[in-house]
């Protein structure tokens, strides 16, 4: 009865509760962007562990499995362009133009709601004519203000720190770059000694994760700090409680907690439970939730830094997890998005499972220009869908030439995507257009 009551609750929150952030709560428990400069080969390493002592050299990730079920997304209640999207394959010549087309007429309308490939690299050669989306997005409420280009692998993190007009962006090809936010050029190019695996940002400092260390920034009176500790790539991190946690590729949670000038950052504490490597990680309620490649939650006592409570519901690695208004979101390799509820205490259960066609890599949630909560996720099929909270109901589609693996919420109305590309990409939010009545001039 408990349970059906918080669904029923879950679904009749009202629009102002979703999303807010309550007093005291951290400051980026929200966005759960910053993971991997390759956290992909870290699950790989975790699926050959378990079957076997034997780790490949490249393991490969992010390949369908041989009869992986084709989960039909069923909100099919939306309007075009979300309730046409065809399975057919376009065409395989490369410029894809009329004479080589093979895609009848009737099939043609529907692959209307596709994005064209050609275009985005800049060989369609049916122009207007090509039955594929010749645009970066669909839907309406939001707009694309600009690509940056200039890293050559996946973006790993976006931060833009508070009161800074800088854009921070990490990358797995070993780099840094600061971006200019009103002309949109790359101001400065820093090259570390490494891959950067996760960025985030907390007042003035900048944290960079990378293999076996995390860099500090701060941008303020320019200190370079070295926090050691975590053991192989540190794939997530999260501020809140004064206190800096870092999800390592060896399953452990570091926290530093900020101190003297002298020193700003003390170890505290390292955090052990998982079996895999620590994927994403969030604040809510006074606790630390984190997802792993052993494909389980744990939720942390923050004072004590005693795992409470693990919740098993995936069957792939944990990719992101959000934390608000009492509820836990989560998404996995597994196609599936599953929001969590805890009553009498943490008996945490899953009140609601969101499946896709293609494994769920990254979260990330916010208000439109209406106040109304909209839940951003990434697929592994280069889409990045749009669905108002807490209908589920989709709304939008930003497309990219690779997988997005960082969504990041900026100050309002901004908001950044990065891709596996290298490309970062600045939206905004937007009015709607107003409806003209017919009987208006």
């Amino acid at each position: 009865m408990e349970t059906k009551q918080a669904a029923r609750r879950y679904e009749s929150d009202s629009i102002e509760r979703i999303f807010v952030r309550r007093k005291g709560e951290a400051a980026a428990n929200i966005n759960v962007y910053h993971r991997n400069s390759n956290p992909y080969l870290a699950i790989s390493e975790y699926r050959q562990r378990k079957s076997s002592n034997h780790v490949p050299k490249n393991p490969s990730v992010y390949v369908r499995r041989e009869g992986e079920a084709a989960n039909i997304n069923f909100y099919h209640r939306n309007s075009k362009p979300y309730n046409a999207m065809s399975v057919d394959r376009p065409s395989k010549s490369f410029n894809h133009d009329a004479k080589n087309s093979s895609i009848p007429t009737l099939k043609a309308r529907e692959q209307q709601d596709k994005f064209c490939k050609y275009w985005m690299s800049g060989h369609c050669g049916r122009g207007d004519e090509c039955w594929y989306f010749h645009s970066w997005y669909c839907g309406d409420g939001f707009t694309m203000l600009a690509k940056l280009e200039g890293h050559k692998k996946a973006v790993c993190g976006i931060a833009l720190p508070l009161g800074s007009k800088k854009l921070y962006s990490g990358s797995s090809d070993g780099t840094v770059r600061i971006w200019d936010g009103h002309s949109g050029k790359c101001a400065q190019l820093t090259n570390l000694d490494g891959e950067v695996a996760s960025l985030v940002t907390e007042g003035p400092w900048v944290f960079i994760g990378m293999k076996s260390v995390i860099k500090a920034w701060n941008i303020q009176t320019e200190d370079d700090l070295s926090l050691k500790g975590p053991v192989g790539e540190v794939y997530s991190m999260v501020v809140g409680n004064d206190m800096l946690f870092a999800g390592a590729q060896n399953g452990v949670i570091f926290a530093w907690k900020a101190s003297s000038e002298a020193n700003p950052f003390q170890l505290v504490a390292s955090m052990e439970a998982h079996s895999g490597a620590v994927l994403c990680l969030t604040i809510g309620e006074k606790k630390l939730y984190s997802g792993s490649a052993d494909h389980t939650i744990r939720v942390w006592d923050m004072n004590t830094f005693q795992c409470i409570k693990t919740l098993n519901g995936h069957d792939d690695a944990v990719m992101s997890l959000i934390h608000c208004n009492g509820c836990l979101f989560s998404c996995s390799l597994d196609c599936s998005i599953k929001v969590w509820f805890a009553r009498g205490g943490e008996n945490w259960e899953v009140i609601y499972t969101h499946k896709e066609e293609k494994g769920v890599l990254s979260l990330c949630g916010m208000n439109d220009f209406e106040g109304k909560p909209v839940l951003f996720f990434s697929c592994n099929d280069n889409i990045v869908r749009l669905y108002d909270l807490p209908s589920f109901t989709e709304r939008g589609r930003l497309f990219s030439k690779q997988e997005v693996r960082v969504i990041y919420r900026g100050p309002f109305p901004l908001f950044f995507t990065g891709d596996a590309s290298g490309s970062l990409t600045v939206w905004k939010w937007s009015k709607k257009p107003e409806e003209v009545s017919l009987g208006s001039t």
